[in-house]
């Protein structure tokens, strides 16, 4: 018997229609992954299950009997917790504190037992071999990679029948990566049912046992994972067959340096980094995780203090705040790697988050140009494709790869040439993932320099000119031609740890 069962479920939004008749059917002891595109109804979908939204019509069972949770803990009560891809941590509270948010241990007065409450924790990482930080460290403190592991373990904590995984792995290196495609395996062979959503089809493809696809609010198609190939997965979910993900790659460098570093360095862990970005090149920048990559744009962004040479259009620079980096035609704009904290303004409107930069630039005398506003925001939902009811939706209503269209908008007003795009494509969908990359090739072909990160090395492989190879903080390489592959990357990222 199926242990859960949806027919028909239908949700509204104001005049946006999130799903229209969304159909599912998940049994335990298997692995059924949820795909679609940003904006397909998957992140409705989960929320109702969840118990977060309500849905307006269709039916719902569990274990075969009615299910229509008022609200998340009776969601939980039920068995089904969901680990979301935006994160609900409080970053304030330790990983203790979070994971135990709401159920935690009490004497009879009603005060925390601490020290039950760390060991409950201690057992749970044993439990899992989450590879998680210390119980007592705040969340804040903590990298996106650590503070989604922590979400993983807030919902194993619960030790529940139903588990969702909401694009778990976006913020994951590979063996963290490697770590939970294996728990949820376990999982299932254990009975439980593990509702994956990935935009990763590698990954569904070496854990999924069901495949089940939305498009546009509705189920189009369910498969039984190996009977169906990736090319098939690809049109399901776009309605078309894709001819190529990622586009040509023509040579568009010219001789001209956008920004040169020297020496670059950044606290501890970043020393030393001679390199040159140029017009019309994407540069990527590659290695493994946490071995100075942020650093360098954060650095670069003004976010990091650092130490060395830099010189941007060929003169001197030194940049000591985003505000700074940020001034017109010869400045740096960055695409941040988390999209929710750092990219948006998840309460404001479209139009608001799109101008927010270039405010000056509309205003004279005092006063906003109302039309000169409208002109921009037009422009940029037409260029980018960006998906929302009108300019003044608000942007956290947005799916995922809209949101980053947003910051992509917001980043081209800014009129910077210089692009730090760090992991932009981190939880995007297929369909947006290919507008993303042809965007990034014309915006090279115009002139612009684009200094290019993604965990996902293939991205790097297909679209960078160049790439630079960070090991423990320094340069260890920078590849072009033929010798860009991921062999060559790895090997160069790997170097030292293989000869140790």
């Amino acid at each position: 018997m199926d242990l859960i069962e949806a027919s028909g479920v239908a949700k509204r939004y104001g005049g946006i229609q999130a799903l229209v008749g969304a159909d599912f059917r998940g049994a335990g002891g298997e692995v059924h992954a949820l795909l679609g595109e940003n904006g397909a109804g998957k992140s409705t979908f989960i929320q109702i299950l969840a118990g977060i939204v309500r849905p307006d019509a269709g039916v719902l069972r569990l274990r075969g009997a009615p299910y229509r949770p008022g609200n998340a803990a009776a969601a939980q009560a039920a068995g089904i917790s969901a680990v979301f891809q935006e994160l609900s941590l409080v970053p304030d509270l330790t990983v203790a504190e979070n994971i135990w948010f709401r159920h935690e241990p009490l004497s009879g007065l009603g005060t925390v037992r601490r020290a039950r409450q760390r060991q409950g924790t201690l057992d749970l990482f044993e439990r899992y071999a989450i590879p998680a930080p210390p119980p007592d460290r705040e969340v804040r403190r903590l990298t996106l990679a650590e503070r989604q592991i922590v979400e993983i373990a807030k919902g194993l904590a619960r030790s529940p029948s139903v588990l969702i995984l909401d694009e778990a792995t976006s913020s994951l290196p590979p063996r963290e990566t490697e770590w939970l495609l294996g728990l949820a395996r376990r999982l299932a062979d254990d009975g439980s049912l593990v509702i994956y959503i990935s935009h990763r089809l590698a990954e569904v493809r070496a854990i999924a046992d069901r495949v089940t696809v939305f498009r546009n609010g509705a189920t189009v198609a369910a498969h039984d994972a190996r009977a169906v190939d990736d090319d098939a997965l690809i049109a399901d979910m776009l309605g078309r067959r894709m001819d190529r993900l990622y586009p040509e790659r023509v040579a568009t460098a010219t001789g001209r340096v956008a920004l040169r570093l020297g020496g670059l360095g950044v606290g501890t862990r970043l020393a030393d980094v001679d390199l040159d970005l140029r017009e019309g090149e994407v540069l990527g920048v590659a290695g493994l995780q946490g071995h100075g990559q942020r650093e360098l744009f954060q650095a670069l962004f003004g976010i990091s203090r650092s130490r060395g040479s830099l010189e941007v259009w060929g003169k001197p620079a030194s940049i000591r705040s985003p505000r700074q980096a940020l001034i017109g035609r010869d400045g740096i704009a960055l695409v941040p790697e988390d999209r929710r904290s750092h990219g948006l303004l998840l309460s404001k409107s479209v139009r608001e988050n799109l101008t927010l930069s270039v405010i000056p630039r509309l205003s004279r005398f005092g006063l906003l140009s109302a039309r000169r506003e409208r002109e921009l925001v037009e422009e940029m939902l037409a260029t980018l494709r960006i998906k929302a009811g009108t300019p003044d939706q608000i942007a956290g209503t947005l799916s995922g790869g809209n949101q980053q269209k947003v910051i992509f908008g917001k980043m081209l007003l800014t009129g910077s040439r210089i692009l730090l795009l760090y992991d932009p494509t981190r939880g995007i969908d297929v369909g947006t993932k290919g507008e993303i990359f042809r965007l990034m090739r014309d915006l090279a072909a115009q002139g612009y320099a684009i200094l290019f990160y993604s965990s996902d090395l293939p991205e790097i492989v297909n679209l960078a000119d160049r790439v630079a190879v960070l090991r423990n903080g320094r340069l260890a390489a920078t590849l072009a031609g033929a010798e860009v592959s991921e062999h060559r990357i790895l090997r160069e990222a790997m170097a030292e740890a293989r000869a140790a």
